[in-house]
């Protein structure tokens, strides 16, 4: 979660206030320029006050962000497992609506005695993505709003199993949200799917997707800080057509956002599995194709 820093158009704003050269502001005008740069300053961007749930905003056009986003995954039903992906990405705004974001991923996967998986210890670049967004309705000026994502990527790693595989895929999501009440309250809606095909060292090609829908509520309680509560819904398919259901999980947790400074956000979440089952398993809970405990901690620089 980042202040937005730039007015519409191209005039920054910390210039918004600046009288035109050899004139001097009235005090009514320096007053009401005042207003509006505290205004924008103490503008919450949804972005990332959600954990893993996303609001709508982009940010201003101009702008470019670099962003650290470290995902942790752990536990299964039995042994010990733990999974930690690092993407690394540079956002560029190019208009008020649309941005886009290449960026590279590391991966780090930890298993051993888990039924039905190889003992590995492995950390290396998992690949690369190129996400697209586009700001489809303003909540300033509509009901809600709704940013519309895309990331084709490529995967030379598994993150799961920690071994060689070449993936080809890509993600799409409906990004809504809602300010309930005026910079305090704020709630989103996410639908995400996320598909793609697998070729590994034997090259057999396998083919899978997962659905989701989030929800949140965050609020704000601080000048700098967000917390609020997270719930998902995911569903694991073998197919890219959501063909053959394996599983669904619901995972509950809190998460928080906060400024280390002006252009500096942090934010995360951590989020367990309260309820799910596979498909051929009847004991509660999915720990075959998800994990019991999902983490995520974000770095956010805004230059």
């Amino acid at each position: 979660m980042l202040p937005a820093i730039a007015q519409a158009g191209d005039t920054p704003s910390w210039l918004a206030g600046a009288a035109p050269s050899g004139l001097s502001p009235s005090p009514a005008m320096t007053s009401h320029a005042a207003r509006e740069i505290k205004a924008d300053d103490d503008r919450v961007d949804t972005e990332h006050i959600f954990g893993f749930s996303m609001g709508s905003d982009i940010g201003k056009k101009g702008e470019i962000e670099l962003e650290i986003e470290n995902v942790g995954r752990f536990n299964k039903r039995f042994g010990s497992y733990t999974g930690v992906g690092v993407l690394s990405q540079v956002k560029f705004v190019l208009t008020d609506n649309f941005r886009v974001a290449p960026g590279v991923s590391f991966a780090s996967t930890q298993v051993g005695g888990v039924p039905g998986m190889i003992d590995n210890r492995r950390t290396a670049l998992a690949g690369a993505s190129l996400e697209f967004r586009y700001k489809l309705l303003d909540r300033d000026v509509m009901p809600f709003g709704l940013t519309l994502h895309a990331a084709p990527g490529w995967n030379r790693f598994d993150e799961v199993t920690g071994f060689d595989i070449q993936t080809y895929g890509s993600e799409f999501a409906a990004l809504m949200d809602k300010e309930l009440i005026r910079d305090t309250l704020f709630a989103t809606l996410n639908v995400w799917y996320a598909g793609g095909a697998s070729r590994d060292l034997a090259n057999e090609w396998s083919r899978d997707s997962e659905l989701s829908v989030n929800c949140a509520l965050s609020a704000k309680v601080g000048p700098d800080l967000l917390v609020g509560v997270e719930a998902r819904y995911l569903r694991a398919y073998d197919g890219l057509g959501l063909d053959r259901f394996l599983g669904d999980a619901v995972y509950l947790g809190p998460t928080f956002s906060m400024h280390l400074a002006h252009n500096v956000g942090l934010s995360g979440t951590w989020s367990t599995q309260v309820a799910g089952k596979a498909a051929h398993d009847h004991q509660h809970l999915d720990l075959d194709d998800f994990e019991r405990h999902q983490a995520m901690l974000r770095f956010n620089y805004l230059f």
